[in-house]
């Protein structure tokens, strides 16, 4: 199909041969990941059931606990309902980032229940709630066999869930259109979420997945913090795959991590140059609640293959730690005057902050650069006036 746009009457004058080339294979990606419902499907009842399956070591009980946080958000409540009775630990996983969202869990003594005893009794409890969400934390196993099948079969048919999903891991490879076809065969699937798609091998396998599935991504993971979960868009994975950015979802997630009032309050500082350092740790707190430096230069378009190119550490988190260190070691009289750092308050402060006193000094000079830039900004509008911040 691209071969015969590409040549065809498709062509527009516009653009150069390169670009309509990656415009219409962007379109092609697009339509291949777009078939089926990529959004979850409340069912007609007050609580909707949805079990969660996948092979031993995919993320399927953290993304459990993600995706009750993610329901949340929209306004949701959920119940998480402990069943893989085969992994002690899963259990006491569940119920800890149970604890740790203030998510309530549902569980039973392994030794005296079975997990189609505690899927049924779970989802009794959900809608005794009264919650809109019972999620069901299935067995896994480091590969597929008929034991594992027929105990989620047994679930299956002891709570009818309104949907199946399979968390899979993208960094598998084949081995996860393998499980996917698998699972699918078996269980007959709702859709996907796709974990570890912050890594190289992100689109490949959303690609492959759905193409021999027909089975639609629902999420993808992008990280291991709790509200790393994203929602599936195919244009927009359409776009990573070629490295063209997603500029989209990095501006929902800079909505998510900055406060409107914090953002006009910052705004008037910066045109009245009256940015401090304290305000300086409030912008580092914000950039990391998005995610890490990598995950959100991917979704800048063109920087994907740029970062590639820089030298080693140039996309550190550990900068932004010392960074951050370093202004948590300060006083709050140092924060909004920080030209009173003497020596004796350079060594007190890297002291205090595991670093140096260079590191120090290597900070000061950055963050007064950037205040004789917005003095620059504030005075004129003027973009000749940009080049003298550089002088």
């Amino acid at each position: 199909a691209v071969k015969e746009r590409a040549v065809g009457s498709d062509v527009l004058e516009s653009l150069t041969p390169g670009q309509q080339v990656v415009k219409i294979v962007h379109e092609e990606l697009t339509a291949l990941l777009s078939g089926g419902e990529h959004r979850l499907i409340p069912s007609s009842q007050a609580t909707t059931t949805l079990m969660l399956v996948g092979l031993q070591g995919s993320g399927k009980t953290t993304t459990a606990a993600k995706l009750a946080l993610t329901l949340r958000r929209q306004g949701h409540r959920s119940l998480l309902i402990a069943a893989d009775l085969r992994r002690p630990a899963a259990i006491l996983q569940l119920e800890t980032l149970g604890r740790q969202l203030d998510i309530p869990v549902y569980s039973e003594d392994p030794t005296k229940s079975s997990p189609i005893k505690v899927a049924r009794a779970g989802v009794k409890k959900a809608e005794q709630l009264g919650v809109n969400w019972a999620i069901i934390d299935t067995g896994g196993r480091l590969q597929i066999d008929d034991e594992l099948m027929e105990e989620l079969e047994g679930i299956k048919k002891a709570v009818s869930p309104n949907e199946i999903l399979l968390v899979l891991d993208a960094m598998t490879g084949q081995d996860a259109v393998n499980a996917a076809e698998g699972f699918h065969q078996r269980v007959s699937l709702t859709g996907l979420i796709m974990t570890k798609m912050d890594g190289d091998a992100r689109g490949g396998a959303a690609l492959s997945v759905t193409r021999v599935t027909g089975v639609p991504i629902k999420y993808m993971g992008v990280g291991e913090r709790t509200d790393a979960l994203e929602d599936f868009h195919p244009d927009r994975m359409a776009s990573r795959i070629l490295a063209m950015g997603d500029v989209l979802t990095l501006i929902e997630k800079a909505q998510e991590a900055v406060d409107e009032n914090q953002a006009k309050e910052m705004e008037r500082k910066f045109r009245q140059a009256s940015f401090d350092l304290e305000d300086f740790l409030q912008q580092i707190q914000a950039v990391k609640k998005m995610g890490s430096l990598s995950q959100i230069v991917e979704m800048i378009p063109g920087m994907s293959q740029l970062s590639k190119r820089m030298p080693a550490g140039s996309l550190d988190d550990g900068q932004i730690e010392r960074v951050e260190a370093i202004i948590r070691s300060m006083t709050a009289e140092e924060r909004h005057n920080p030209e009173i750092i003497n020596g004796s308050r350079r060594r007190r402060i890297s002291k205090g902050s595991g670093t140096t006193p260079q590191d120090i000094n290597q900070l000061l000079n950055q963050f007064r650069q950037t205040q004789k830039m917005m003095r620059q900004l504030s005075r004129s509008r003027n973009p000749k006036n940009l080049m003298n911040m550089f002088r």
